[in-house]
């Protein structure tokens, strides 16, 4: 299984602490033990793949994604890294690497949230409500501003193509294939694949 693990963003002044071990374990447990499927990667509670499915009446409706879940040692006082691990076309997520532009998972993340909310709320509601004028698909949020007819198409074509079960079970897979430096190299220059299956770009 491709390792995600060591992928992370500078560490706060703060020591990791058994509160913080804690923690982990308690909301992926949480998870694991919920409606979601979950795969934990390279057996670590600090990564996971979960099984996302579209929000009913959304665009997105019927569409299954992986989305990947990497935990630094200072969670939850640094938020989750959140990867779509198959392809999407939404105008806060980035097509080819996944990576995801929502406020409450990012600067304005607070410590009393879990990872519960983060996939019974906000991941839903991203999809559910996507925010064109703060795009990472530049193309998705202009569209949608210009031509929502077209955009509404784009969106339900990528979900036939990308977002099937089989497309979602697949992904981690094809991303392992191309080993660890690929996911490294994404987080440093952006360089993405395309298909069905993303090379994690975290």
């Amino acid at each position: 299984m491709l390792s995600l693990l060591g992928i992370w963003h500078p560490q706060p002044v703060l020591q990791p602490a058994k509160m913080f071990n804690s923690r982990i374990n308690d909301d992926v447990t949480k998870l694991i033990t919920s409606d979601f499927k979950v795969e934990l990667i390279d057996d670590s509670m600090k990564g996971l793949y979960v099984e996302l499915h579209g929000p009913k009446d959304s665009l997105y409706e019927g569409g299954v994604w992986t989305v990947a879940v990497v935990l630094s040692d200072y969670y939850p006082y640094m938020p989750p890294l959140i990867l779509f691990m198959n392809q999407i076309y939404h105008p806060n997520i980035e097509e080819t690497s996944g990576k995801i532009c929502l406020d409450v998972i990012n600067e304005n993340w607070n410590p009393m949230f879990s990872l519960m909310n983060v996939f019974e709320l906000f991941l839903p509601l991203l999809l559910t409500d996507p925010n064109p004028h703060d795009p990472l698909n530049v193309e998705a949020g202009e569209m949608m501003l210009q031509d929502k007819a077209t955009y509404e198409q784009r969106v339900r074509e990528h979900c036939q193509r990308y977002a099937k079960p089989k497309e979602a079970a697949a992904a981690p897979e094809a991303q392992c294939s191309d080993g660890d430096a690929s996911v490294e190299e994404e987080e440093h220059d952006g360089s993405s694949n395309e298909g069905a299956r993303r090379e994690p770009d975290p």
